[in-house]
């Protein structure tokens, strides 16, 4: 992989900005579903589509209304990361009808909150709808259960943000937008190894959630003798880390990696704050959402290094659409998983023109036709996380993640 200090170096050119929604079962549909967000700006729409000569075989005039299921919590605790990916995909949507173009879509979320019986719920209530594609699920568990839905009902998927290798194994009708795990834990180590090369390193992540353990367990193979100390917690243990703290602290850690989301890093930060410990904290795109977090006080992560594909501070004109717009949907800045969001849907746009796919193929001819363009050699696609993004035969994205320096209550380039 690229050293990371290339990879800030492309900023500018690729960033432009989950894992975790209504009642207690899957059938309903969050407020977000159906296309009801119209007025989305059609701006960006006339920077998409650049990948319409990729011909994915030389396949006719792309045309219809296809119908473009979402699945990702919109309520519970995780429903900041299926809110952003679902409100992102759809203001996607919204641009691409407003273009009036040959291509059209109808989009329907429904809410898992995070909940694997629930998502495979939602997913049935989507495929009686008539789904023929799907962006999801958002977060691991609920998607690696749906994943296995689709591969064998032939619907294509492209999940924003589910980066567990779980999620795509043996299944190749299964994408992924968001980095893998393994290759987010190896950047990392390559990050942290090149910008604090004398650092003792400690890390705390969740033992029991594949994608704290997938980023740990590629990280720890990297840094080696480098960490000096490894505390894990569990779900229901995510309210105190004294005990972790204390021991990073007494073994000299001065770096601490948090391959972890946003909620028990809060907790993380106020705690060392009040022990005085003050080391270099490192997070993963999970913790991408941190300063939006209702109550926290954004001055316990200053000078926090998150890493994410995703900027909602830069300035290209794409980007500065995308955020005005989800701005005035939702009153916040969007995160990675909202820009994921958007992608997706862009990606599924421009793959279904260049492989010249129709609305009234089946189920399985559109999967085929999407899956044989993705893994093509000549179809890339530049987003809002990521330029020139490519697919493997596994699902796996090829795309570079970023270093961002939380300053002053906002993420700004190291």
């Amino acid at each position: 992989m690229k050293k990371f200090l290339a990879l800030l170096l492309v900023l500018s050119m690729t960033l432009a900005l989950v894992a975790c929604g209504g009642g207690n079962s899957g059938n309903n549909g969050g407020a977000n579903n159906g296309g009801g967000n119209n007025g989305g700006s059609s701006d960006n729409g006339g920077n998409s589509g650049n990948n319409g000569g990729n011909d994915g075989g030389g396949a006719g005039t792309a045309s219809g209304t296809f119908k473009l299921g979402g699945i990702g919590p919109m309520t519970g605790d995780a429903a900041q990361y299926g809110t952003a990916a679902m409100t992102g995909a759809q203001i996607a949507v919204d641009e691409i009808n407003a273009l009036g173009g040959d291509i059209q879509f109808e989009f329907q979320a429904q809410d898992d909150v995070n909940v694997v019986d629930n998502a495979v719920n939602a997913y049935n209530t989507l495929k009686d709808w008539g789904m023929q594609i799907l962006v999801g699920a958002v977060t691991t568990q609920p998607c690696i259960s749906v994943a296995s839905e689709a591969n064998t009902d032939r619907i294509f998927a492209l999940t924003p943000s589910a980066s567990s290798t779980d999620v795509t194994a043996g299944k190749d009708n299964m994408f992924q937008m968001c980095f893998t795990d393994p290759n987010q834990g190896k950047a990392g180590s390559e990050y942290t190894k090149e910008n604090f090369p004398d650092a003792k390193v400690a890390v705390i992540y969740r033992n029991d959630d594949a994608y704290s353990t997938g980023i740990y367990e590629a990280f720890k193979a990297e840094m080696g003798d480098s960490i000096v100390y490894e505390g894990t917690f569990t779900e229901g243990t995510q309210t105190d880390f004294s005990v972790q703290l204390t021991a990073a602290k007494d073994a000299g850690a001065d770096v601490i990696y948090l391959p972890i989301y946003y909620q028990p890093a809060t907790v993380i930060l106020n705690q060392a704050k009040g022990m005085n410990y003050a080391p270099t904290f490192i997070g993963v795109d999970g913790m991408d959402g941190i300063l939006d977090q209702e109550g926290f006080d954004k001055s316990l992560a200053e000078g926090v290094l998150v890493m994410s594909p995703f900027s909602a501070s830069a300035t290209d004109e794409r980007t500065v659409s995308f955020v005005t717009e989800y701005q005035n949907r939702l009153d916040q800045l969007p995160n990675q998983f909202a820009a994921d969001g958007y992608d997706c849907v862009y990606a599924i746009y421009e793959a279904i023109q260049a492989a010249g796919i129709t609305s009234d193929m089946s189920n399985e001819e559109i999967c085929d036709a999407l899956i044989a363009t993705f893994t093509s050699d000549s179809f890339s696609f530049d987003g809002l996380t990521g330029s020139g993004m490519t697919w493997s035969t596994n699902g796996e994205v090829t795309k570079l993640p970023m270093a961002f320096l939380i300053k002053d209550g906002v993420y700004t380039k190291p």
